[in-house]
């Protein structure tokens, strides 16, 4: 009886310390796997706008993404403000907005560097901006061609918007009359964002 209590105690730290480690490993394969998803709709790399840095947007995989057609010479450009506005209230709670500025509606004609510049001074925008682009037609970039694809439409004018919900998945889209600050398209931010 001795020898099988002793043997028990000499063996059990080696058994905890294994099942502890196997615990541990068990934690970590949820986060591991998820972290290696990525939705088909992010699945797309960009330049950013300020210094033209490649950046995958598949690290905003699991957020609620508002992506955004943008022009610098605009009637909606003051629209940037409200975009900016939402971006610091629902960063915390998982909305990023990603703007993409382009010259399909000829309001665009800055370089990216100018474009960077006048963002960020004239309405302090911080959200993740990429470089200028073509948003619509046969020259689409990937991402607003995966849009197209996934049903929304093509946009008929600067700061059309579309929500990308949590799971990659296409929730809706927004012409440009249809302002950040607007109840019903906050409320629908809101609710794909879920509870605080």
């Amino acid at each position: 009886m001795k020898p099988t209590t002793i043997a028990s105690r000499k063996s059990s730290p080696w058994l905890l310390a294994g099942l502890l480690g196997l615990v541990t490993l068990l934690a970590a394969l949820p986060r591991i796997s998820f972290a290696s998803e990525c939705p088909a709709m992010l699945n797309h790399q960009f330049n950013r706008l300020q210094d033209e840095a490649p950046q995958d947007l598949c690290q905003y995989a699991g957020k609620v993404v508002l992506v955004v057609n943008t022009a610098s010479y605009c009637g909606f450009t003051s629209q940037y403000e409200g975009l900016e506005k939402l971006y610091a209230k629902y960063q915390g709670r998982g909305l990023v907005v990603l703007g993409f500025p382009s010259n399909d509606f000829s309001q665009e004609p800055e370089e990216n560097k100018k474009i960077a510049d006048f963002c960020y001074n004239t309405y302090g925008v911080k959200f993740p901006m990429f470089s200028k682009t073509s948003v619509k037609g046969k020259q689409a970039n990937s991402l607003f061609s995966a849009l197209k694809k996934a049903g929304a439409k093509e946009p008929g004018w600067n700061f059309h918007k579309y929500l990308i919900s949590r799971d990659g998945k296409l929730a809706g889209g927004y012409g440009s009359m249809t302002r950040p600050d607007d109840k019903e398209f906050v409320a629908t931010i809101e609710k794909a964002l879920g509870t605080p």
